[in-house]
């Protein structure tokens, strides 16, 4: 039905119904209605119409809220996914600070300086909603840990972490990078 022969209709409706009002008012006396077969016609016609309009709107109304929830969720992960690509490269540099610790003895001044350095960088990722994966002693899970060594150690449980190589860290519940680490079979 083309858009003229909507229009057609709907006037053709509202023309009935203002008669069927005008014969109204004029018989108000009388509480029942005569209505010819042609204005019941008309009047069904237009009560499809406003039913399909209805049906519209809703659909319409449903698209739309549909439309709003997906792209806030989309909002939320394009920040997510932002946020972690951040983040990734400054894992790096805790990495080299973990080491330059490492190369310093006990009790060293510039050893504590680093230890304090690292040590702060640490809190500025866990306020950023950064943590890292516990794997030592912890049983091996292939979504958090990447194997890349494996030793039989009777003193050991079977498929459990003995040695950490690399932290692991994630954010929120999504890994940032797998704790390489060394498994007892």
């Amino acid at each position: 039905m083309s858009e003229q022969e909507k229009k057609n209709q709907q006037e053709n409706a509202e023309e009935v119904v203002e008669e069927v009002a005008a014969e109204a008012a004029e018989n108000k006396e009388e509480e029942t209605f005569t209505v010819s077969r042609e204005q019941m016609e008309k009047m069904e016609q237009l009560a499809k119409l406003v039913s399909d309009s209805n049906d519209k709107y809703l659909r319409l109304a449903a698209e739309y809220d549909n439309y709003r929830k997906r792209t806030t969720r989309e909002k939320e992960n394009i920040y997510g996914d932002a946020k972690a690509d951040t983040v990734k490269p400054f894992l790096e540099v805790y990495d080299n600070l973990v080491r330059g610790v490492q190369q310093f003895p006990e009790g060293d001044g510039h050893r504590q300086g680093l230890e304090m350095i690292a040590k702060q960088f640490l809190d500025v990722l866990q306020k950023l909603g950064v943590t890292e994966i516990e794997a030592e002693g912890q049983p091996f899970d292939p979504e958090k840990h990447n194997a890349v060594m494996h030793v039989d150690d009777e003193n050991v449980g079977e498929n459990t972490v003995v040695e950490v190589f690399q932290k692991g860290f994630m954010l929120g519940e999504k890994v940032l990078r797998f704790a390489m680490v060394k498994v007892a079979n």
